[in-house]
């Protein structure tokens, strides 16, 4: 299969990498240094600005499916455009904007297209769909981080993506679920301290990362998404936005206006840059409550994974990237045939979707741990 991959940043050469042992693949990338990189995979490159998105439809229109591995603000008109070329896409760009308006258009081009199909959102949505078949669930629960092997202060944290989209999080209100209501939250709030057995204490706060959920599964009274980072974290990040530093309003220095929000992205560049194989994890539990069968069930998914040496890569790249090129091998395979654009739960809740997945992570070391506790 012929499959091109927009975006040669660490995800889209990861999937490139996984995709590229069994297909032919190229990539797509506006820099010649992120090409040289999946270049050295053996994968094809082609050198292009995709911000342009009339370039879009040309680019992919010689090849049998999409990955759009592409910065998110750039997410909702690739993903249109390749639409529009009547590619089938799997993407993990986590645009701002309700992908789902994007259906009508897929379904009358006769294409599928898996939106947010990645770590998460992504996988903490592909397993509430499968179990909200089996059980009447009525609390859902993630939370996630991707963190430095080594707690370099006075952040203790290394930005697997844009240091941008990061600071995103953490000024974008969050969106819960409470008692079958929709319930805004202040970003960086319900800070509380969380233990997992293979990193230790992880403080956990509310971020934005429901998304989809919010809709194709309202029915679920509770529901909820924390970040997790290393203790101390967050006060940091609190007092950089207390300051003012995250705002979008041009402050004017010398004559000159300034973005604080752009100034501390550029400074944060270069701290939170991870290092050529600077070691670092994924971190994320996933937990259910419900009924099954009349008892009291709670499901508990855990996730720990670190940087591969062999393959040089990243954590966030691999728990990321493959649960992406899982998607494409499921559409390529025909276990997910379906036409339109589909949230990752949509998929999950189809048979054999879920332990396809799951399947195929584990063949590359992606491992989710699984515990059901049932209350009689």
């Amino acid at each position: 299969m012929k499959i091109v991959v927009l975006g040669a940043g660490m995800v889209g050469r990861a999937m490139a990498y996984d995709l590229a042992n069994e297909n032919d693949v190229t990539s797509v990338d506006v820099s010649s240094d992120n090409l040289s990189q999946v270049g050295a995979y053996g994968v094809k490159t082609i050198l292009s600005d995709l911000s342009d998105s009339s370039k879009v439809k040309d680019v992919v229109k010689d090849f049998d499916m999409v990955v759009c591995a592409v910065p998110g603000f750039m997410g909702y008109s690739t993903v249109k455009a390749c639409i529009k070329a009547k590619k089938s896409v799997v993407d993990i760009s986590f645009m701002p904007e309700d992908f789902m308006e994007l259906d009508p258009l897929a379904k009358d081009a006769g294409v599928t297209v898996l939106a947010d199909f990645g770590v998460a959102p992504g996988m903490p949505n592909i397993i509430l769909g499968y179990h909200n078949q089996q059980m009447e669930v009525t609390d859902f629960f993630y939370m996630v981080g991707g963190l430095p092997k080594i707690r370099n202060y006075p952040y203790q944290y290394k930005a697997p993506f844009s240091p941008i989209d990061v600071l995103e999080e953490y000024t974008r209100p969050a969106r819960c679920m409470e008692n079958g209501k929709v319930v805004i939250k202040p970003a960086m709030s319900e800070v509380e301290m969380y233990r997992f057995p293979t990193v230790g204490d992880l403080e956990g706060f509310n971020t934005d990362g429901l998304r989809s959920l919010l809709k194709t599964m309202a029915h679920i009274p509770n529901m909820k998404e924390k970040t997790l980072r290393y203790p101390g974290h967050i006060d940091i990040i609190k007092t950089l936005s207390a300051s003012g530093f995250f705002s979008d309003k041009p402050v004017r220095v010398n004559g000159v206006d300034v973005s604080p929000m752009a100034l501390t992205s550029k400074i944060l560049f270069d701290e939170w840059k991870l290092q050529p194989n600077e070691p670092e994890l994924t971190v994320m539990r996933v937990v259910i409550s419900g009924k099954f069968n009349g008892a009291s069930q709670t499901v508990t998914y855990d996730l720990y994974d670190e940087y591969h040496p062999q393959t040089q890569q990243w954590s966030m790249a691999r728990t990321t990237g493959y649960t992406g090129t899982a998607g494409v091998n499921l559409l390529a395979s025909g276990g997910f045939s379906k036409q339109g654009i589909f949230a990752p739960e949509m998929v999950g809740e189809a048979p054999g979707c879920f332990q396809f997945i799951l399947d195929y992570l584990k063949q590359r070391g992606v491992k989710y741990s699984m515990e059901t506790k049932v209350i009689k």
